[in-house]
């Protein structure tokens, strides 16, 4: 069975732009030791005036965003080893059109080198704006002023997850998580592989399993050659 996971965190006022540097491996990240695991970017649904700029878009978010509001949420994904590098754009694309409709998005794709095990974990970061646009034409300091549901073109673009309950919140994620999963299993199957990822925790699939601790690369540094083969038949017994 392949490796899932998928999780959500938001960014706040003052991170957003610095994040997408770092995603897009740009700027001070855009050395060639940082952007050798760099594998694809895309962005999609921009405002007009950031149209094939999201830098921008996230600048703006930066300065015109609500002191104490979210400037960006972040999917990270984990994708499929066994897919190709297309393949997992594809797939990427798909997950996006579906559960990003309309929104302002980057996304990344990273191909880094497990300090364990040497072994390739392509994943992906997917930023991208709660705001939804809604056809109202508004220039950046208004997009992100408070939505105004009487006269829309008098506020900002309404966010998705504005008035939502925080258990309506968790059911949506739970949702997003199972959907992630049938897409990935219908692109392995597609692509002729066996493999498959399951959303759900050992404890809901009935599999007792101790949580493995995370070493990190300065960990597995400090490990023995023989504690390092240790550790390394132990998740293949797991």
């Amino acid at each position: 069975m392949a490796s899932y996971h998928l999780s959500i965190k938001s960014g706040k006022r003052g991170k957003a732009a610095k994040h997408a540097a770092y995603i897009a491996r740009e700027g001070k990240h855009g050395r060639a030791d940082k952007k050798e695991d760099l594998i694809a970017t895309e962005h999609g649904n921009l405002p007009d005036w950031a149209y094939g700029n999201p830098s921008l878009l996230w600048k703006m978010a930066d300065q015109n965003e609500r002191k104490n509001g979210a400037a960006y949420r972040e999917l990270e994904v984990a994708l499929p080893a066994e897919l190709a590098p297309d393949q997992q754009v594809a797939l990427l694309q798909a997950f996006v059109n579906a559960e990003l409709p309309g929104k302002p998005y980057q996304l990344a794709i990273h191909e880094p080198i497990a300090a364990l095990g040497g072994v390739k974990q392509p994943h992906a970061h997917i930023m991208f704006s709660d705001r939804k646009p809604d056809g109202i034409e508004r220039t950046p300091s208004q997009y992100f002023k408070r939505h105004n549901p009487t006269n829309p073109e008098r506020g900002g673009c309404k966010k998705d997850s504005g008035g939502k309950a925080p258990e309506e919140l968790k059911n949506e994620l739970i949702s997003r998580r199972e959907r992630w999963a049938n897409l990935q299993n219908e692109f392995l199957e597609a692509n002729g592989h066996p493999a498959s990822v399951d959303h759900r925790s050992n404890k809901d699939r009935g599999i007792q399993a101790t949580a493995e601790r995370h070493l990190g690369h300065v960990g597995i540094k400090k490990m023995t050659p023989e504690e390092r083969s240790g550790y390394q038949s132990k998740r293949r017994s797991a």
